[in-house]
């Protein structure tokens, strides 16, 4: 431990052990609580970052001085270091106390009532404990989330820096760019009508940097999007370990943080078993085939079957004409009313229904649409590989809708079946070979599907077959890749496309000409004219990685101080109304909201 005497105290509340006993110490720290067993006997517990200690008063004058204080004060307690008589095995300090002999109060907490108990704070609701954030980060569960972040960010940039990676910070106020989500703007004073944009991430910046003649760069990025939160993300503001390699290609990238994040995770993680180099490479098609996601968690040894053959002609209405996926679970146990469960979460999630049916013990099919199964029974067995206590979960739809769907199911029964999933390591993968170009869902034309600096596998050779009608853009992949561990998505990356000819003729296929990439992308597409090197890089979310290594369901239980679900900082109390002087030196008109009308 580094040093911590401080004017205020000569140890910490976690630091006092046998060997101190006797000594006259100072500690400083919150009044966690105050027990009183007679006029002249308490118990108080003092906490500070460090831990907790004991302190007995053991007069009644300091009996009155201890209850006179609300929980949460911070005081300084000098006084000596004994033995306990009854020792607490639980505690670090739980062999010695400390008999005051002085008490000075620091800090008064003023308030009689606290809006929820510090060291249960994570019971209270979630819009409480985000206004009052500076007390739920007192409870030790809570700021334990803040210290592993610190070390985990700490071992990243040490581990980044042993690869070679120099640590390079890149503008914050910088121009919008289509790059998929809603920009945050920021209005210029000196140009008026103008607006700044937060980074939705340094993509531009770090090829920029690749093209200046760096060689390796990295940054603990903060990025900037105005999208809506969900478990696994924040919204507004979130950070990512951003990195890109000149003269460097798809392998290379895996190659370095497949020695990066192993060693972190095995050490930091909940568990402390993490995948070896190389990870498993899978196909964009091939884990949407067999496991019904690009994000496929592998701690669940499940995968999906194609059923379509076999079951679209069994009478059974939603299979008519559709894909239908089955997963098989061996050694099945759930009763009817969890099997219902399962499928109503599975809607719930996904929007579409999934179905089922059993093989039971004595080899019958029974439940749910064993009915219609039940004529084609044996070719089912026998291509499905069934065994008595088997259940089968189908989900039908057309391709994707039957593959997402079943994603869900598999999931689902994941974590309802310990047999079928390793929960205790963190199994990492690389999915590869996406799609260059989608059909967009609102346009309902060609629109790139992941990032759009990405170099298209077959270079310009397949984008002018593609333009000349003679290969189907949606049958080109892309260098883009993904970084999964347990079914969460850490980043994405790509091979980059450093070739102005390549980037032109890819744009293009998506309705925008030369003229429209030198507008939208002036700097890049100017460097890259002088020659840039083949570069490739990749952007792990730090906040994802924090929330699987402590084992959160949610990020905001490993960010210092988060929005809530709306992009509220209730705490701060943003976004907030600013005045009209504010207003008119930017030259902004604030038009009414919906309340003033």
């Amino acid at each position: 431990m580094a040093n911590v005497k401080t004017a205020y105290r000569t140890h910490t509340c976690g630091e006092l052990r046998m060997e101190q006993v006797g000594q006259t110490v100072t500690l400083a720290g919150f009044l966690e609580n105050f027990r009183e067993v007679g006029a002249s006997l308490g118990f108080a517990v003092l906490r500070d970052f460090y831990g907790t200690t004991q302190v007995v008063a053991e007069t009644e004058e300091m009996v009155k001085t201890i209850k006179a204080l609300n929980k949460e004060s911070t005081i300084a307690v000098t006084g000596v270091v004994r033995e306990r008589d009854s020792k607490n095995p639980k505690l670090p300090t739980g062999d010695i106390e400390v008999v005051p002999q002085t008490i000075e109060v620091l800090g008064r907490c003023r308030h009689n009532e606290l809006p929820f108990q510090v060291n249960r704070s994570r019971e209270a609701d979630e819009t409480q404990r985000l206004k009052y954030r500076y007390l739920d980060l007192r409870n030790p569960a809570v700021k334990n989330n803040i210290i592993l972040r610190c070390q985990v960010v700490a071992a990243l940039r040490q581990a980044m820096t042993a690869q070679g990676f120099m640590e390079i910070t890149t503008p914050i106020l910088t121009a919008s760019s289509p790059e998929g989500a809603r920009d945050y703007l920021v209005p210029s004073r000196k140009h008026p009508g103008k607006f700044y944009a937060l980074p939705q991430a340094p993509q531009q910046f770090k090829q920029l940097l690749m093209a200046s003649g760096f060689d390796k760069y990295f940054q603990i990025a903060p990025c900037f999007r105005d999208e809506d939160a969900r478990g696994d993300r924040s919204p507004g503001e979130f950070y990512q370990l951003d990195m890109e390699m000149a003269f460097a290609g798809q392998e290379d990238v895996f190659a370095v943080l497949e020695q990066v994040l192993p060693p972190i995770f095995a050490q930091y993680g909940t568990y402390n078993v993490a995948s070896e180099a190389p990870f498993q490479r899978i196909s964009y098609l091939e884990a949407m085939d067999k496991y019904g996601s690009d994000k496929p968690d592998l701690r669940i040894d499940l995968t999906l079957t194609d059923a379509t053959e076999l079951l679209s002609g069994c009478g059974f209405g939603p299979f008519e004409g559709n894909t239908v996926k089955a997963i098989v679970v061996s050694g099945f146990e759930g009763t009817r009313k969890q099997i219902d469960g399962i499928c109503n979460e599975v809607e719930v999630q996904s929007g579409n229904k999934a179905y089922w049916f059993r093989l039971d013990d004595k080899g019958e099919l029974v439940g749910g649409i064993a009915k219609f199964v039940q004529p084609i029974k044996d070719r089912v067995i026998s291509a499905l590989g069934l065994e008595p206590g088997c259940f089968v979960g189908l989900t039908a739809g057309k391709l994707l809708t039957a593959q997402k769907t079943a994603g869900v199911l598999r999931n689902k029964l994941g974590a309802f079946c310990p047999n079928h999933q390793d929960r205790e390591r963190y199994e990492f993968c690389w999915i590869v070979d996406f799609p260059m170009y989608e059909i967009g869902e609102e346009s309902g034309e060609l629109e790139f599907c992941h990032n759009p600096f990405s170099m298209p596998n077959g270079g310009l050779e397949i984008l002018k077959k593609a333009a000349a009608g003679e290969v189907d853009p949606l049958s080109i992949t892309a260098f883009q890749y993904d970084l999964v561990c347990n079914g969460v998505e850490l980043s994405s990356g790509a091979v980059r496309n450093h070739d102005p000819e390549i980037m032109i003729e890819a744009f293009q296929l998506v309705r925008l000409g030369e003229d429209d990439v030198k507008a939208k992308f002036p700097a890049m597409y100017n460097a890259f004219t002088y020659g840039a090197p083949p570069h490739a890089g990749i952007a792990p979310g730090v906040d994802r990685m924090v929330m699987l290594l402590a084992g959160e369901e949610s990020i905001r239980e490993i960010i210092p101080f988060p929005m809530n679900k709306n992009a509220q900082d209730l705490m701060m109390g943003a976004p907030s109304v600013v005045t009209q002087a504010q207003l008119d030196e930017l030259n902004i008109a604030r038009t009414k909201t919906e309340d003033e009308e």
